[in-house]
């Protein structure tokens, strides 16, 4: 029988209904761990459970939105109701916004960007922190981009949410290095074929690519390695 390495382990992936957080759902789950998934959509959900499912893997669905103030506390409440420890937050979860000249960024879709890509991040951190502190290696990964760090006309919205997560997440990593088990990441996916990528850049031809399993597949290595809180990763 193959032994599965992260058997006995919790993990909470955001926006888990497609793309890179699906992936790395089924990618976490095949590898033993019980996956919490979490999205708006219940159809994509359920679609990713019962993949895991197949792959003799467990999970368990929660549908929520979480710019609803309230959602991400009940979610933690029934979460902590349930487990000891959450052992791997995967930060996924994020919209693109419109791409603008920075003059010309809606106020508004502004405010509804940084609250899903900033203030969600934080959210979760915060209600999960008793959890992650409780596991015996506890893994924060964020999903950035390179718009967070290298400045592109037009991405000027979606790249300062990235980068005020990265430093969110990172400066976490900081704070509890010495006093728990938590080791924060910052995962770079590059160009990787999602719908996400496909609203941003219309007429790329997918094929030319990867997949976001391939990204996953590098996500499922890093909560294995013995990488020091603060590591970041570009994939491909």
């Amino acid at each position: 029988m193959t032994s599965l390495p992260l058997a006995g382990k919790l993990a909470l992936v955001t926006g888990a209904s497609r793309g890179i957080g699906a992936a790395t759902a089924e990618a976490l789950g095949k590898a033993g761990a019980h996956v919490v998934l979490t999205a708006r959509t219940t159809g994509g959900l359920e679609e990713v459970e019962d993949r895991i499912h197949q792959a003799g893997g467990s999970a368990t669905i929660a549908p929520l939105d979480l710019t609803d103030g309230d959602s991400i506390g009940r979610l933690a409440s029934a979460i902590a109701g349930r487990w000891k420890a959450l052992d791997y937050l995967v930060l996924n979860a994020a919209t693109l916004g419109s791409l603008a000249a920075v003059q010309s960024i809606d106020p508004k879709e502004f405010a509804k960007l940084l609250t899903l890509n900033v203030g969600a991040q934080q959210a979760l951190i915060a209600a999960f922190d008793a959890m992650l502190r409780a596991s015996s290696d506890a893994r924060v990964l964020a999903i950035t981009s390179s718009v967070g760090t290298v400045a592109r006309p037009y991405w000027g919205a979606y790249g300062a949410s990235k980068a005020a997560v990265e430093v969110l997440v990172t400066a976490y990593g900081a704070e509890v290095k010495n006093i728990s088990n938590i080791r924060t990441h910052i995962v770079d996916p590059g160009a990787t074929r999602t719908a996400m990528r496909a609203r941003a850049y219309p007429g790329e031809d997918p094929a030319t690519l990867k997949g976001p399993e391939t990204v996953a597949d590098a996500i499922l290595a890093l909560v294995q390695e013995d990488a020091p809180t603060g590591h970041r990763i570009r994939v491909g």
